[in-house]
């Protein structure tokens, strides 16, 4: 036994390790040995990387007091850092013992073994002896860590990150993070331990962090040296991560960021062909999304790299050749090059040759190649292509038995190469094995299948086509049904809801091809189906004007007097080419949805004029149901097909302007407030017509273009407010807050504008039309009616005569800009003259008014100040103080739609969509 423990010195060597495993199954930068004799202090072996047989060699030597404590703790710690240390690390082993239980092997090396991690019992190789003195420099006690707040954060955030392993809790991984960063917020740039706290962030982020781990990646690569433990955790292990499960972002940061990453993969590495594929297939993402001709072409390029750096005999080349010949099959789409598609069916043929019998991806491959040789028949029409497609999936689809995941979709894509050799070779035998393919496939689609509308329209065409043949009603009906469905399946905005719509418009027209019945509705059909297929009529037509991109007026003799012809001229026709120069001019007028002649609108119209007479006898909080269902039917029958054209195919931003167009009943009907009145499944509201795009309207497109070149003319803003509430007997109630809204208006126009008021007695209809002569700026607050039977006699009533439509048009008024017509009834088209509008409000504009805010029904005049208000805030917001900024009447309609949303507490539904825009 060994003797006192007085002034006695231990010389403990720390030999090696073995079965050293991490409980949290991470991967250290490397292992190392803390001993602690008492609360002073401890010692740190050097950190050793931990070998594949999970094996360490120290040999480190340390000489300890042992008279001050009987007893020692001695633990194996896992580090995440090398060189510096942030924190203590994880505990791989721990245990209390004694020096003298060291000293008992004499000075042979022992074994000193921990509890069990995973079922394997850690152990050291030690060897201890006495001497005498101390040897200063081996006795490194130290606690310089202990109070350190970078190092409670670090052991804090190793915990937890431990605890999410185990336990999958994500608020582990929070927490965790947390801790990180603030770490690295403790490190700046220039702080010795920024890569090591960089490294802590980055290398334990998961899919939960995936974004911000690729973020960091890029930043700590140039920190590391080469070769060191940095720089291959940061390469071989966080990089991998990123590139393996960052999601696709077709984003411009997406793809910035996955440029970064590929930086961080050079020539040679054996990450590079996968950043190179997954930058690919971003771009070829961004594409899709955007259609710019350079991401397909950078996509082919990336993509014959990739191939290049996979020759025969590499596990993943068969997948590469399918994903570049996809990007040539999309570009051949995008711009017909023949050698695209050739060589992508070669690509294609290749990858096939990979893909063995057996292998889990002949399937895919089969029909991959089937698809390109359906194309390429399409385009050339050579019978072997299709026959050969047709083969190839019906293999695919022997791969695919009940059960696979993917035998609804070869079913389909089956389907649809029967139909198409049909379609080119009539042999009924294909149509009706395609019908029978597309139901079994239909039959397998899950509810919630993103594509389950694919088949539903794609057999409904094939009805469709059968029933042109056979007349057999049962087809068309059921193709009907089966387009409803499609419908019902997707959200109100999805991509190809305009492609189904042009399926169910092909199916009503059949029935009446096939069973003409006068008017337009057969016998069977119900009346919804006769109502929503009047509906179709006029939203499918508006769609396949805006992707045409033309405008087709027709110029009708409104039966005017021979004097007043030369105005009948100014309502005429809009030729193609002003269509051209208003759509795709420069500026910002982005967009025109042209309007649509029909008169089976009539029964709509006469729907809402009994819905907003019903509600103006309503109390302002109770709901307006009658109006919001027919609002909900305006967005869901009318409006939504031209909304899916304008963002999936027009690709036009949300909040830009559009306009609208409409004729004859259709100028009743408020197709500005169409709204689908529906709640997400996150509780959020559905967007409705005016969240999507600000709203105008314009009562031909050739006015539209006039005002807008008028608009170059500008002169110094004059400002006249216009108003008449006490009109003469029998001219109308008295309006009693028109005073007020005048003050109101007046209070709100600019100090820099010359301003006039009319009002009262002095309001008659020459002292307002000379206003209108005299003043750029008008504002109109009085009655105002409209004449169903003669249009030019529509007018505002004045103190002593009408001031009519005919009066303003009379009047050449050149430097007028802007009117806000706060009248009844103002916005109003005229019925007996269907492809044209004539309106209060439009002669305005005809007279020289670039922008116009008219009225549709009756306006509370105590209601409709709100309105105002909030208007002219919006319109002149960047106007305070006098700082110069000119006043600017194309800024109206975004000014409305902010006005109209501000007062949705006070002023209710009717009386806030009554107003609308016309004009610049």
């Amino acid at each position: 036994m060994p003797g006192s423990l007085e002034e006695r010195y231990i010389r403990l060597e720390v030999m090696s390790g073995k079965n050293l495993q991490v409980p949290s199954g991470r991967i250290p930068a490397g292992i190392y040995v803390s001993i602690t004799v008492d609360s002073r202090g401890c010692w740190k072996s050097a950190i050793s990387v931990l070998s594949s047989d999970q094996s360490v060699v120290w040999g480190n030597t340390v000489t300890l007091p042992s008279h001050t404590s009987p007893a020692l703790s001695v633990e194996i710690r896992a580090s995440y850092e090398a060189d510096r240390t942030l924190g203590n690390g994880e505990v791989v082993g721990k245990l209390q013992t004694s020096w003298d239980e060291l000293l008992d092997h004499g000075d042979e090396p022992f074994d000193l073994s921990f509890p069990p991690v995973r079922d394997v019992c850690p152990s050291l190789t030690l060897r201890a002896a006495t001497v005498h003195a101390c040897d200063e420099q081996n006795n490194t006690l130290s606690d310089s860590l202990v109070d350190s707040d970078i190092t409670r954060d670090t052991d804090a955030g190793h915990a937890l990150l431990a605890e999410y392993i185990s336990s999958e809790a994500v608020s582990h991984l929070n927490d965790a993070m947390q801790h990180f960063q603030s770490v690295l917020d403790q490190c700046p740039v220039d702080h010795p331990d920024h890569a090591a706290a960089l490294t802590n962030l980055a290398n334990e982020s998961n899919a939960v962090y995936i974004h911000e781990s690729a973020q960091l990646c890029c930043k700590l690569l140039p920190l590391c040296s080469e070769g060191t433990y940095l720089c291959s955790i940061v390469v071989n292990d966080a990089v991998g991560y990123v590139i393996n499960n960052l999601p696709i972002d077709a984003s411009d940061e997406g793809i910035h960021l996955r440029r970064n990453i590929l930086e961080l993969c050079p020539v040679g590495y054996q990450l590079r062909p996968r950043a190179l594929d997954r930058l690919a297939e971003a771009l070829r993402t961004r594409f899709q999304q955007c259609g710019n001709i350079d991401d397909i072409d950078e996509t082919i390029q990336l993509r014959r790299e990739v191939v290049f750096l996979c020759p025969e005999g590499h596990s993943d080349r068969g997948g590469f050749l399918n994903n570049l010949a996809l990007s040539l099959v999309i570009r051949f789409d995008n711009q017909g090059k023949p050698n695209d598609l050739d060589e992508a069916i070669t690509l294609y043929e290749e990858s096939l040759h990979l893909f063995p019998v057996g292998h889990g991806s002949r399937d895919s491959a089969l029909d991959n190649l089937g698809g390109a040789l359906v194309t390429r028949f399409k385009k050339r029409g050579d019978i072997d292509d299709i026959t050969r497609a047709i083969s190839l999936r019906r293999e695919a689809l022997t791969l695919c038995p009940p059960g696979h995941p993917r035998r609804d979709t070869v079913l389909n894509n089956l389907a649809l190469a029967l139909q198409i050799r049909y379609d080119k070779s009539y042999v009924s035998e294909d149509l009706n094995e395609a019908i029978d393919r597309y139901r079994e496939s239909h039959l397998l689609n899950r509810l919630d299948n993103p594509r389950r509308h694919i088949t539903l329209y794609n057999l409904s065409a094939a009805l469709c086509s059968r029933f042109t043949h056979t007349r057999k009603n049962g087809d068309v009906q059921e193709a009907i049904q089966l387009c409803q469905e499609a419908l019902a399946s997707l959200p109100s905005l999805h991509p190809d809801r305009s492609v189904v719509y042009a399926w169910l418009q092909r199916a009503y027209r059949l029935v009446t091809a096939y069973n003409p019945t006068p008017p337009i509705c057969h016998p069977q059909w119900s009346t919804s189906d006769c109502r929503r297929y009047t509906l179709l009529k006029v939203s499918l037509s508006v769609s396949g004007w805006l992707l045409t991109g033309l405008a087709k007026q027709k110029y009708i003799n409104m039966n005017l007097p021979s004097k007043h012809t030369k105005y009948a001229a100014s309502w005429g026709h809009t030729s193609d080419n002003s269509t051209r120069q208003l759509t795709f001019g420069a500026g910002p007028w982005p967009a025109v949805v042209a309007g649509v002649s029909t008169h089976e609108s009539l029964e709509e119209r006469d729907r809402f004029a009994r819905a907003i007479r019903h509600a103006s006898v309503m109390g302002p909080k109770v709901p307006r149901n009658d109006l919001i269902v027919l609002l909900r039917t305006v967005w869901n029958e009318i409006m939504l097909p031209i909304v899916n054209v304008l963002e999936n195919v027009l690709k036009l931003n949300h909040r830009s302007r559009i306009w609208l167009c409409p004729t004859a009943a259709f100028t009743f009907i408020p197709l500005h407030a169409a709204h689908p009145f529906q709640t997400k499944a996150d509780g959020s509201k559905e967007s409705c017509l005016e969240d999507l795009y600000v709203c105008s309207y314009t009562p031909t497109l050739s006015a539209l273009v006039r005002s807008r070149q008028m608009m170059k003319k500008r002169v110094t803003p004059s400002f006249a407010t216009i108003g008449q509430g006490q009109p003469g007997a029998g001219k109308g109630k008295a309006l009693l807050a028109v005073d007020s809204e005048l003050e109101l208006v007046h209070k709100l126009v600019p100090a820099t504008a010359k301003h006039v008021t009319i009002s009262g007695d002095t309001a008659t209809r020459a002292g307002a039309l000379q206003a209108l002569e005299e003043n750029t700026w008008v504002h109109l607050a009085c009655h105002g009616k409209q004449d169903p039977t003669q249009p030019y006699d529509s007018h505002f009533v004045m103190r002593d005569e009408h001031l009519t439509l005919l009066d303003i048009m009379e009047k050449d008024i050149p430097h007028a800009e802007f009117a806000f017509l706060s009248a009844c009834h103002t916005a109003v088209g005229d019925e007996k003259t269907p492809d044209e509008v004539i309106h209060l409000a439009a002669g305005l504009q005809f007279s020289g008014f670039k922008s116009v805010i008219g009225t549709l029904w009756e306006v509370n005049d105590a209601v409709a100040k709100h309105v105002v208000e909030a208007f002219y805030k919006y319109m002149f917001m960047d106007l305070k103080d006098g700082k110069g900024v000119v006043m600017d009447c194309s800024r109206a309609a975004w000014a409305l739609n902010c006005a109209t949303h501000a007062v949705k507490t006070k002023v209710p539904l009717e009386q806030r969509m009554v107003f609308i825009h016309i004009g610049v």
